[in-house]
């Protein structure tokens, strides 16, 4: 019903900045929330910023408060990620997820998003 596709993903040494975009394409488009989680080789996808569609509410994981910040366009259904002052540990590949019922709070876990994108590849040299 709906598909999420991140663009923006490449490479950057470390100190500097990136923006990557998620755009949803589908008949109908009203998520709770949209987050942006990262997978580095080896590890466990984790949480790394979601905001509130409608209220404008966001939160971020402590690695990266101050650094990053989540915006989102609902004209265009498209999420952002603007991402400075990035670090090595910061690579990751970075993914897009939508969660289209209904939360209270903002998720946390990539199970409670039920919609994900394909993923675009950040990599921070040192």
């Amino acid at each position: 019903q709906v598909q999420l596709v991140e663009s923006g993903g490449g490479w950057v040494q470390a100190g500097g900045s990136l923006r990557v975009s998620c755009a949803a394409s589908g008949r109908t488009f009203s998520p709770y929330f949209m987050a942006w989680f990262r997978q580095a080789p080896g590890k466990e996808r984790e949480f790394v910023a979601a905001i509130n569609w409608s209220t404008d509410v966001t939160r971020y994981a402590d690695g990266v408060k101050g650094r990053f910040t989540i915006s989102r366009d609902n004209a265009k259904n498209t999420v952002y990620l603007q991402m400075n002052s990035l670090k090595p540990e910061d690579t990751a590949v970075y993914y897009c997820a939508a969660r289209t019922y209904y939360s209270t709070t903002p998720r946390l876990s990539p199970n409670e998003y039920d919609y994900w994108g394909q993923g675009t590849q950040v990599t921070v040299s040192s």
